[in-house]
C-alpha cells in the first residue's frame, strides 16, 4: 500500500471510504470481517515481561489475512480462567491491546484494524474493573440520568484499556423471575426498560449515537442485547422457546430496542431464542424486515455465542447455517463454525456477494467511525477508581427499596445500642456481585456487616452470627445466630441468592453454567423451578423472628425471591455492587432514604406466576388456595416519609400532579403515570406505565411535577385514562381521567 489511497484519508466522507476499502479486498478478505471465532483470552499468555502473542492468534489472521473482531480480550471469571495471576489488569490492558492490534494491523495485507468487543453488563468485565449494580438494580433506582453518567463512566474505562465495543443487556423483559438472567433485566415494564436503555446509549456512545458520526475516545458503541423476546421464555428456561404472538412481541419486548435504535445504537445482538418457530439469528422477518426496512437501523447485528451454528437443524449443515443468518441481517457471528464458510456459501450460490458486501460495510463502517484506521491504539487515560466507586455506591443506594416497615423499627439508629447481623450474606461481598463479574482483588469492596461496623453510632454494640450457609439444609448455626439476636435490641438478618461462579463451575461452550455450584442459585444457567430461599435460610428467618427481637430482613439477589412476611421489616438490595453494603447499611442505620421501586413484582409463590402487572384487562379469578395479586406490586417502594398526592391535571399530553411530603424527613418519591385503556380496538391491559419522575422534597415541601406523555403512546385507542400513583396496585385504586387522543394519533 501506499498510503494514498482513499479509505486512509480521514477526510474522505466515510461512506466513500467504506466503497473504496471494500473494492480492495478479495472474498476471503471480506469473509473475514464478518468472523469473531476467537476466545480473547486464548489471543495471549502472561510471561515475566508482560505478554505474548499464541499460536492460535497467528494462526486465526493467518486464516483470515485478518481479524474481523475479538471477543473477551480482557475478559476474566472462572469461565475463561483469567484472574490476577494471568490476565491483564488496569495497568497493562491497554499495552495488551496495543500488542494484538499490531499484529492484525500488520498481518493483514490492507492493515485492517480488529475490533476488540468486551462485555460491559454492569460495568467492564475485567481485572480491577468498576463493577456496577446488576441491571434488576438500576431498574429498581428509575433514576435514568444516575444511570447515564455510570454508562459513561464504563464507557471511559473500556476505551481507556483498549477496549472497543461493549456488549450490554439492555432489552430482555422479566416476565419469569425463575428465570436465572432475570437481573440482567431492567424489569418487567416496556416503557422503564425503553428509558433506562436510551440512557445507556446516550452515556456510552455520547454525540457518536447519531448515526455517522465518529466516536470520542472516551465513547463505545453499544451492543444492545438480546434481540428479541428473550424474558419470555417457557418455564423460565435459558435459551427455550418464547411462545409470543406478534402483539405481545411489539408492545411488551420490542419497545425498549425501538428506544435504543431511535437513541442510536451502534449495533444490537441476535437472541438465542426463537419467535414463532424461528430462532432470532435466522429471522429474516425480525432483523431484516422489522429492524432495518421498517426502523431504518443501519447499524451492526451480532449473533450470540455459537447461535449461528445452531440453525443447522434447520438448514442440514454449518455452510447453509451460516447463509441462513447472513441472508437474515447477521453480520458479524461470535464463536461459530458458519461464518468461516462463508467463502464456500458465496460460491455455492447460498449468499450472494452483494448481501455479503452489505455486511462488511456494515463492520467496517464501525472501525471508521472509532478512528480505528488513525488512531489504533489507545492513548486515554484511565479514569479514577475513586469516581468509580462513588458513581457505583450512588447507584446501589439508590436501588435500595423498603418493601415492608408497618411498626417503623428502620431506620435503626439511635434506637438501638445493640444490633445483630446475622445471616449468611452479612459478611460476604463475593454475593453483591452478580453474574458476569471479573475476580475481585481482596479488599475490593464492603459487606453490610463492616459497613454497620464502620457507620453506627460510637458506642453501638454489634455481633455477628452467620447463622447458615446460602443454600442447603445445615441448620447447625442456628442456635449461635438465636443467641446473638437474643441479647440485642435489634437483629438485622441478611439473606438471598447468589450469581458468583467458581473455578468448580461447570460450563456450556458459551460460558453458561451447567452444573451451578454450591452456592450458585442465579446467573445464566442456573434458573429455578421454585422462589423460595434455601431450606436452612427459611428455617433461620423463622428462628431468629422467634426471639421476639425486631428483626429487618435484607435480600441481597438477582431475582425476587419469596420471603414470608413474619419479620418487622423488609427490604431488597438486589445485586448491588462491591460497595453495596456501605449503601445497605446507610439506609438501615437512616443515613441514607430508601429511595428504590421495584422494577417487578414480586410473587406470593412460584405457582401464581405470572404476576407482571400489565396483562390482560380480564375478569381474572383468584385460586382457591392463594391470592392471585402480587406480594409486592411493581412500583412500590416505601419511605422514612409520607407523601401526598394531589388531583391530577391534564393540559393536552401534560399531567401536571402537586406533591408534599408530609413527614419529618427529606425523601424522594417517583411518580408514575399509569394509561388504562377504554375505547381500543384490541383487547387491553389492565394498566400500562407511559412516563415516571423522581421528585426530591424536604418536610413539608410541595412540588409541582409535569410528565409528558406522547401522542404515539395512546395509539391505537380512543380513549384513554390517565392515573397517577406511587405504584401500579396503588394505580388500580385511583379515579382516573379520561383522554381523548389527537385526531393525528396513528390507528
Amino acid at each position: 500500500m501506499t498510503g494514498t489511497e482513499l479509505y486512509r484519508d480521514p477526510t474522505a466522507p466515510l461512506d466513500a471510504r467504506v466503497r473504496d476499502l471494500l473494492s480492495r479486498m478479495t472474498l476471503r478478505e471480506k469473509a473475514g470481517q464478518l468472523n469473531q471465532r476467537m476466545y480473547g483470552w486464548d489471543a495471549y499468555r502472561r510471561t515475566p515481561g508482560g505478554f505474548e502473542l499464541t499460536d492460535a492468534l497467528y494462526a486465526e489472521t493467518e486464516r483470515f489475512a485478518g481479524l474481523g473482531a475479538l471477543y473477551g480480550l480482557q475478559r476474566a471469571d472462572a469461565w475463561s480462567g483469567v484472574d490476577h495471576d494471568n490476565g491483564p489488569g488496569a495497568e497493562d490492558g491497554a499495552a495488551l491491546a496495543e500488542l494484538v492490534q499490531r499484529h492484525v494491523v500488520d498481518a493483514g495485507r490492507l492493515g485492517i484494524p480488529t475490533l476488540f468487543v468486551e462485555e460491559v453488563p454492569h460495568g467492564h468485565m475485567a481485572l480491577d474493573g468498576t463493577v456496577l449494580p446488576v441491571n434488576l438494580a438500576v431498574g429498581a433506582t428509575w433514576d435514568p440520568r444516575l444511570y447515564e453518567a455510570a454508562a459513561a463512566r464504563a464507557a471511559a474505562e473500556l476505551r481507556a484499556r483498549g477496549g472497543h465495543v461493549a456488549l450490554v443487556s439492555a432489552l430482555d423483559i422479566a416476565r419469569d423471575p425463575r428465570w436465572g438472567r432475570t437481573e440482567e433485566c431492567f424489569g418487567e415494564d416496556p416503557h422503564l426498560a425503553a428509558r433506562l436503555t436510551e440512557a445507556l446509549v446516550r452515556g456510552m456512545q455520547g454525540a457518536g449515537g447519531s448515526a455517522g458520526e465518529d466516536f470520542a475516545p472516551d465513547k463505545a458503541p453499544v451492543v444492545l442485547k438480546h434481540f428479541a423476546g428473550q424474558g419470555a421464555t417457557v418455564g423460565g428456561r435459558n435459551s427455550a422457546e418464547s411462545e409470543l404472538g406478534l402483539r405481545e412481541l411489539h408492545e411488551i419486548h420490542l419497545p425498549a430496542a425501538r428506544a435504543g435504535v431511535r437513541a442510536g445504537a451502534a449495533a444490537v445482538m441476535a437472541a438465542y431464542n426463537e419467535v414463532d418457530g424461528m430462532p432470532c439469528s435466522g429471522n429474516r422477518a425480525l432483523l431484516t424486515g422489522l429492524l432495518r426496512d421498517d426502523w431504518g437501523f443501519d447499524g451492526l447485528v451480532m449473533a450470540d455465542g455459537l447461535a449461528v451454528d445452531r440453525l443447522a437443524r434447520i438448514t442440514g449443515d454449518k455452510v447453509s447455517a451460516g447463509a441462513l443468518a447472513l441472508n437474515s441481517g447477521v453480520d458479524l457471528s461470535l464463536w461459530d463454525e458458519g461464518f468461516t464458510h462463508l467463502e464456500t456459501a458465496v460460491e455455492r450460490g447460498l449468499v450472494s456477494e452483494e448481501s455479503l458486501d452489505a455486511a462488511v460495510a456494515r463492520v467496517l463502517r464501525l472501525k471508521f467511525r472509532l478512528g480505528l484506521f488513525e488512531r489504533p491504539y489507545t492513548t486515554s487515560e484511565l479514569p479514577s477508581p475513586e469516581a468509580g466507586r462513588i458513581l457505583s455506591t450512588d447507584l446501589a443506594r439508590a436501588s435500595v427499596t423498603l418493601l415492608r416497615n408497618p411498626d417503623g423499627i428502620l431506620p435503626l439508629a439511635p434506637r438501638a445500642s445493640r444490633i445483630a447481623v446475622i445471616g449468611p450474606q452479612a459478611a460476604t461481598v463475593a454475593h453483591q456481585l452478580g453474574d458476569y463479574t471479573a475476580p475481585q482483588r481482596p479488599g475490593t469492596g464492603t459487606s453490610v456487616l463492616d459497613a454497620l461496623r464502620r457507620l453506627a453510632p460510637p458506642g453501638t454494640d454489634i455481633r455477628h452470627a452467620r447463622g447458615c450457609a446460602l443454600t442447603g439444609g445445615d441448620v447447625s448455626g442456628i442456635p449461635e445466630a438465636i443467641a446473638a439476636a437474643v441479647s440485642a435490641d435489634l437483629a438485622v438478618l441478611v439473606l438471598g441468592g447468589s450469581s458468583a461462579r467458581t473455578p468448580e463451575t461447570e460450563f456450556d461452550a458459551n460460558g453458561a453454567a451447567l452444573a451451578a455450584t454450591d452456592e450458585m442459585t442465579c446467573g445464566e444457567g442456573a434458573d429455578l423451578a421454585g422462589l423460595e430461599l434455601g431450606r436452612a435460610q427459611h428455617a433461620l428467618l423463622d428462628a431468629v423472628v422467634a426471639t421476639g427481637t425486631p428483626t429487618a430482613v435484607v435480600l441481597i439477589q438477582g431475582r425476587p425471591h419469596v420471603v414470608p412476611d413474619t419479620a418487622a421489616a423488609l427490604l431488597t438490595a438486589w445485586y448491588p455492587g462491591p460497595w453495596g453494603g456501605e449503601a445497605i447499611a446507610e439506609v438501615l442505620l437512616g443515613l441514607a432514604e430508601p429511595t428504590g421501586r421495584l422494577p417487578v413484582s414480586v410473587p406470593r409463590s412460584a405457582a401464581q406466576l405470572p404476576v407482571y402487572y400489565n396483562h390482560k384487562d380480564t375478569e381474572y379469578g383468584g385460586y382457591v388456595d392463594e391470592s392471585a395479586e402480587p406480594l409486592y406490586s411493581f412500583g412500590h417502594g416505601l419511605s422514612y416519609t409520607s407523601f401526598a398526592y394531589g388531583t391530577p391535571r391534564l393540559a393536552g399530553l401534560d399531567v401536571e400532579v402537586d406533591v408534599t411530603n408530609t413527614g419529618q424527613r427529606s425523601g424522594r418519591s417517583v411518580v408514575q403515570v399509569y394509561l388504562r385503556r377504554l375505547l381500543t380496538p384490541t383487547w387491553p391491559r389492565t394498566l400500562e406505565l407511559c412516563a415516571f419522575e423522581g421528585v426530591d422534597l424536604a418536610p413539608g415541601e410541595r412540588r409541582t411535577v409535569r410528565l409528558s406523555l406522547d401522542a404515539g403512546q395512546l395509539a391505537p385507542s380512543r380513549t384513554v385514562e390517565i392515573r397517577v400513583a406511587a405504584s401500579a396496585r396503588e394505580a388500580l385504586g385511583v379515579r382516573g381521567q379520561s383522554l381523548t387522543a389527537p385526531e393525528d394519533t396513528p390507528r
